[in-house]
């Protein structure tokens, strides 16, 4: 697996940028960016999406917003209302938090339909459910990754980014051992070299999610 040179390596990264200071010189920057390494996709909030739908036109780079961010506690209903408006606007990727809340009180019917009222709305695009891993005991991260898989969810997310912990090795292997072949793993926050991107590849995820995706390909 070492031997993924680092052009190589730019399909694999959601090139991040989700700080609430983030201005449109910012998110231009990062479209510039992301077509000229050629990454995977911009992750970037809600209120970009059409701007980078619309500069990124003519490139293979998609475009990928969050849902229910960074908390996972807003309602099913007004995660559905995002991810309608999010593909309006021309989103092709969708990374949802789930409601934690609920994950920790056995509520497990409450999780699996919030993540599956999202894929519902979601017109076959891509959805990334994301399991905050820094938040949840080890019995904690498996049920979430069977309910996002049960759900009909394309990946399972490490991190948000904004909680107490990012992207760990073995939690990737975790949720790649607990989701198998049926879906992929995204590894996501504290990523920020070469060697941190392919330890999380040789652990199992298929995409990363960084902010310092040009100092790592660089």
């Amino acid at each position: 697996m070492n031997n993924i040179t680092k052009k190589e390596l730019a399909k694999y990264i959601d090139h991040t940028l989700l700080k609430p200071n983030a201005n449109i010189k910012d998110i231009e920057k990062l479209c510039d960016e992301a077509n000229n390494c050629n990454f995977a996709s911009v992750c970037i909030n809600p209120h970009y999406v059409k701007y980078c739908a619309e500069k990124l036109k003519d490139s293979t780079v998609k475009v990928c917003t969050v849902i229910g961010f960074p908390l996972g506690a807003n309602t099913t209903k007004i995660k559905k209302t995002e991810v309608i408006q999010a593909i309006k606007d021309g989103a092709d990727e969708l990374d949802m938090v789930i409601n934690i809340g609920s994950l920790k009180s056995s509520d497990y019917e409450n999780v699996f339909q919030d993540i599956k009222s999202v894929v519902e709305v979601a017109e076959g695009k891509c959805v990334k459910v994301i399991i905050e891993t820094c938040l949840l005991t080890e019995s904690e991260k498996i049920k979430a990754c069977e309910l996002s898989k049960k759900a009909g969810a394309n990946f399972v997310k490490t991190s948000t980014g904004f909680s107490s912990g990012g992207a760990k090795t073995e939690d990737v292997k975790l949720m790649k051992k607990v989701v198998g072949k049926k879906m992929k793993v995204k590894a996501s926050g504290g990523i920020h070299s070469y060697e941190e991107a392919i330890a999380m590849i040789e652990a199992g995820a298929s995409r990363l999610g960084a902010s310092a995706g040009v100092k790592i390909v660089s």
